[in-house]
């Protein structure tokens, strides 16, 4: 990607703007791989000889015993409560930073991925309703909001590099605002009880958390005890414990120790520093160990603690908490006969018509809206064809759409019925938004890489 003086923008912004998305990408896509490997697991486990001690497992109590204060869950609330609220804290980080710095940090730049959020947020809810309004299970509205990213970039993957950028972002930021939305659904309306005692405890760990943020405290361990404390006090108020972990995210502080000036002076005088000693021979490791940590200690510095744990975090959530949770999640034990029938009832029909049909109409039309309302603009190079491929994709609704139906069902059989309906919908929207996007994306090498370059 040479370099021109007529060039409206520097190729190493370019670069230093392209490069991080690509990196998560790259992660988030082999995550979504490995989570629908995980899923296919979970059902031919279900459906196995095996099926009943896939089901014991998950029913397997776990007492944590700290301080004389013990907390018993089953191996499946472990999961879905405490090892996903690693998953919401890295949610809430994503959602800080792109508020920040990213595509949600201008009114403008927002408006698109916003206005398909929206869309692909209401138009859902209300085919679930349709089909489901005076049923026992009208309360799984919530089931076909939000977008599966990493599922969504899995499938993208498969496209290599005819993949526009611009995709990738809008895809990522309609995620993010979804996974927003689906977050104050979940504490508006997925909260059954309310117990206020705990909930003073929450908060009250939440301010100190604040407070230490604005004083500009760095203790990763202090953080991690006060978010342990959230956590526990979350949990017993009834108001769901990933909560506390999205909270946490949006609470990590965003800026650096050290300022770029000072970080330059330190790392350049100790490399000229390495630069003179390095003209001799046999210097004692002793002699280089100050520079070398006065290197370390400027190259930690200069990186705000959100993006050192965002960056942290992004693999082990993506390769195991993620693909754990499709494994203790995805598994429903059904017949084929059984599988037809139970896929035409109203939950599964809202669920998946919701996903398949909802969440690309919503986001289309919501979008087509805002873009004519002259509130936001079609990303350089997009076509309307594209978007609604990616609005398609969209339609994979897998991980958060699972997480909300334990919250809305408390019968085994509605919950059976919803997997079904998000593993059929989901399904269906991701090969259809490949088939899509196949046809309608320019030829290989001429996607993002070109775009890229056209900077």
């Amino acid at each position: 990607m040479p370099s021109h003086p007529s060039d409206p923008v520097p190729v190493k912004l370019v670069r230093k703007v392209v490069e991080p998305i690509r990196d998560v990408f790259a992660t988030q896509a082999r995550g979504g791989l490995i989570l629908v490997l995980s899923a296919a697991a979970a059902l031919i486990w279900a459906n196995s000889s095996w099926g009943d001690a896939y089901t014991h497992l998950l029913h397997t109590p776990v007492t944590l015993d700290v301080g004389g204060h013990r907390l018993s869950l089953h191996v499946s609330h472990w999961i879905n409560d405490a090892l996903m609220a690693l998953f919401f804290f890295v949610v809430g980080l994503e959602i800080k930073r792109e508020v920040l710095s990213g595509e949600l940090s201008s009114p403008r730049q927002a408006a698109l991925p916003i206005a398909g959020a929206i869309g692909g947020v209401v138009v859902p809810a209300l085919i679930f309703v349709l089909f489901n309004m005076g049923e026992e299970t009208a309360d799984g509205w919530g089931i076909p909001m939000a977008t599966d990213i990493a599922f969504a970039l899995g499938v993208l993957a498969l496209l290599g590099d005819r993949v526009p950028l611009w995709m990738l972002v809008f895809l990522t930021a309609l995620a993010i605002v979804d996974d927003l939305m689906s977050v104050m659904v979940i504490a508006a309306f997925y909260t059954p009880e309310i117990h206020t005692a705990p909930l003073w405890v929450a908060a009250g760990a939440w301010v100190f958390v604040l407070g230490m943020n604005l004083r500009e405290v760095r203790s990763a361990s202090l953080y991690m005890a006060a978010g342990a404390v959230m956590w526990v006090a979350m949990h017993e108020s009834g108001v769901h414990a990933t909560i506390a972990g999205v909270l946490m995210g949006l609470s990590v502080p965003a800026s650096a120790r050290m300022e770029r000036r000072r970080f330059i002076d330190d790392v350049g005088g100790a490399l000229a520093w390495f630069k003179r000693v390095g003209q001799g021979h046999h210097v004692p490791q002793k002699t280089l160990d100050g520079a070398l940590h006065r290197i370390h200690h400027a190259a930690k510095a200069i990186q705000p603690p959100s993006h050192r744990l965002e960056h942290a975090l992004h693999a082990p959530v993506a390769y195991v908490i993620l693909p754990v949770f499709a494994l203790a999640n995805a598994g429903v034990a059904v017949s084929g006969s059984d599988a037809l029938s139970a896929l035409t009832t109203p939950c599964a029909l809202g669920v998946s018509l919701g996903l398949l049909v909802g969440k690309p109409v919503g986001i289309c039309l919501a979008s087509w809206l805002a873009v004519k309302a002259g509130v936001a603009d079609l990303p350089a190079g997009a076509k309307w064809s594209q978007l609604t491929g990616a609005a398609i994709l969209g339609g994979i609704g897998f991980t958060m759409s699972l997480f909300v139906t334990g919250l809305a069902f408390r019968d085994p059989g509605h919950v059976s019925l919803a997997k079904m309906g998000i593993l059929g919908g989901s399904i269906i929207a991701a090969v259809a938004g490949l088939l899509v996007l196949r046809r309608v994306l320019p030829p290989s090498g001429a996607g993002a890489t070109s775009e890229s370059g056209a900077h």
